[in-house]
């Protein structure tokens, strides 16, 4: 970790003076870690996940790389449409979350802050703020995000579109779902394929925009039949491979690449032995660097976080026969578009489900919505006899983390579900 706050403090000084040499400098870790990922992977995860790491380090590289095929989105983005047309989608999020690999997001956070960005916007939209306007971060060919979730995506990605000419199309996504909101976003779909063509001029291939939605289809069955087997067994993970599933449910999904690795995980799992150890349910980001929370969650048989709402967003099977309709229906019905209800209806399922002893629901600072809603879920898994921890912290930004609180709450919380207290919930869900 030293190693690499120092070469992050390289970086930083190169940004005002000669910001393509941090950007170079930032590819060439990355380029190094490709080739660890792929060569000498990390003996201590499993397979599926030595793959995925791969995966996602690759992912970014080729973003940095390849600028000329590389699309900016957000997660929810209907990137089956992106990937026909032989490009890249990389998410403002992942990309920021690289950043904050690097231990740079102080310096680009406090650059945007600097140029007149809110300092109560998302510390994830600042950091890309930050490293774009810099001229680290090179510009992509393409921009497409969604009116979904988060209310600050629109507004970033407006910002920077047009500060930096920018081609991009936004989605605008109903927040409840009915054939006239179908239609609208198909609509929408149409104009979108239409711009794609234009500007790349080339037709999208409807046969192959299905056979992604296959695959799509394909990995979903395969991930079910993982969580299903992991409900009585240890697969280890970590905070960051946790985080890293979003390559693989959302910006890769439908690719062979994302089949392989889903396919592999549901025939892994059966390896590993069964376990008796306490199983969590997370909701919403991972702050990966967290060193409380990876000391209890990295490896560990004893507790072992073993679904993210966010990697369940949308679990229904795919129409491959009307793409850009269910493509459509996806985004409206996707947990986190709509009433905070929908996704409270669908994470207690969940935890249902796959037989969930807790829940902890990380509250990402500057997120309105996690914070907002997070009372609302509280009382239905008190309903449900499942106890629940509400953290608040910063996925992004180091400086506001607070370590103390964090661990107190924590060990507090796993104590009490050892002892099997029932004031759990009223403790510390505050």
């Amino acid at each position: 970790m030293q190693i690499i706050k120092k070469y992050g403090e390289q970086i930083k000084k190169n940004v005002d003076a000669n910001p393509k040499k941090a950007l170079n400098m930032i590819k060439l870790g990355l380029d190094y870690e490709n080739i660890r990922t792929k060569v000498f992977p990390d003996k201590g995860l499993p397979r599926a996940y030595q793959k995925l790491n791969h995966m996602a380090v690759n992912s970014t590289l080729k973003a940095l790389k390849c600028p000329e095929k590389s699309v900016w989105t957000n997660i929810f983005t209907p990137v089956e449409i992106i990937q026909c047309f032989g490009l890249n989608p990389i998410s403002l999020e992942c990309l920021s979350s690289f950043i904050s690999g690097f231990q740079c997001e102080d310096y680009f956070i406090d650059y945007a802050e600097n140029s007149g960005i809110a300092p109560t916007l998302c510390s994830y939209h600042k950091n890309f703020i930050g490293a774009v306007d810099s001229g680290v971060l090179p510009k992509p060919v393409f921009s497409v995000t969604t009116s979904m979730v988060c209310d600050g995506n629109i507004n970033t990605f407006r910002y920077l579109t047009e500060k930096h000419q920018i081609a991009e199309y936004m989605l605008d996504i109903p927040h409840e779902y009915s054939i006239e909101a179908e239609s609208y976003v198909v609509e929408q779909l149409k104009e979108m394929i239409v711009m794609l063509e234009e500007k790349f001029q080339m037709k999208l291939d409807m046969n192959e925009l299905k056979e992604t939605l296959k695959r799509e289809n394909e990995s979903k069955a395969y991930y079910k039949q993982f969580l299903k087997e992991q409900i009585d067994r240890y697969y280890p993970n970590t905070l960051t491979m946790n985080l890293f599933m979003l390559f693989a449910t959302h910006l890769n999904i439908g690719t062979k690449e994302a089949l392989d690795f889903f396919q592999l995980l549901a025939k892994d799992i059966k390896k590993y032995p069964k376990s008796n150890g306490t199983s969590l349910f997370w909701v919403h980001l991972f702050p990966y660097y967290q060193e409380t929370l990876k000391s209890y969650f990295n490896c560990n048989e004893d507790y072992q976080i073993k679904a993210c709402d966010l990697n369940l967003d949308y679990m229904e099977e795919l129409d491959i026969e009307h793409p850009l309709e269910t493509l459509a229906k996806k985004m409206i019905l996707n947990i986190y578009n709509g009433s905070f209800e929908r996704k409270v209806e669908l994470v207690s399922q969940l935890v249902k489900e796959y037989k969930s002893d807790a829940l902890i629901h990380f509250c990402h600072w500057g997120c309105k919505q996690s914070s907002g809603g997070v009372m609302l879920l509280k009382e239905e898994m008190k309903k449900l006899g499942v106890p629940m921890l509400i953290l608040d912290g910063d996925g992004m930004d180091r400086r506001n983390s607070h370590d103390g609180q964090i661990k107190t709450r924590l060990e507090a919380f796993l104590e009490m579900i050892e002892t099997g207290k029932d004031d759990i919930d009223d403790r510390l869900c505050v």
